[in-house]
């Protein structure tokens, strides 16, 4: 496929999110640039051949000694303009390239903060998690300890409440066994 100035003028690019690039406006001038030149290469390139096909047509009428003289400057201003012509292409191309290579470099670069990123947020994320299960196995031996220390209250509190309740009950029957001996009279009520 052959490019032409237009296919330079309506290429369009796609736009790169969450990176830097070239002013688009920049790289529009420039191109522009490039197809104006490019354009009058095109022209004088047909002037050109326009020239060469009457030069000869005219060859072949006039006699081997006259073209001599004119044929030299139009092959070398055609060659002039296929030189520009490739000089054109070769920068663009060579543009392109740098721009891919700089596009390359910085995708590169993204990615490998973007894994840095990662990589330094799941060692803090474990960091922490680590921390949260060192403070909540030592809460949870702080809470066994509490939970033993008042099943142990528990079990004292029982005994010596049992032990008072049976006190009482053993006064309770011996006052009750000492009143049925003693007469309601003698105790003096």
């Amino acid at each position: 496929m052959a490019l032409s100035p237009d296919d330079v003028v309506h290429k369009e690019f796609q736009h790169v999110r969450f990176k830097d690039g070239f002013d688009p406006d920049e790289v529009d001038d420039f191109l522009d640039e490039i197809v104006i030149e490019w354009r009058k290469a095109l022209e004088e390139n047909v002037e050109l051949k326009a020239k060469l096909a009457a030069y000869e047509s005219g060859e072949r009428a006039a006699a081997p000694a006259a073209s001599t003289p004119t044929a030299a400057p139009i092959t070398h201003e055609v060659a002039g303009s296929a030189t520009a012509t490739a000089g054109i292409i070769e920068l663009a191309q060579r543009l392109h390239d740098e721009h891919v290579a700089e596009g390359q470099a910085q995708r590169d670069k993204l990615v490998a903060d973007a894994r840095t990123q990662a990589a330094s947020i799941v060692s803090e994320a474990e960091a922490r998690g680590r921390e949260e299960m060192a403070r909540l196995e030592k809460d949870r031996t702080v809470l066994e300890g509490r939970i033993t220390e008042l099943r142990q209250f528990e079990r004292d509190y029982r005994a010596q409440l049992r032990g008072f309740i049976e006190g009482h009950l053993r006064d309770l029957d011996s006052t009750t066994g000492n009143t049925t001996q003693t007469p309601v009279s003698a105790v003096g009520l």
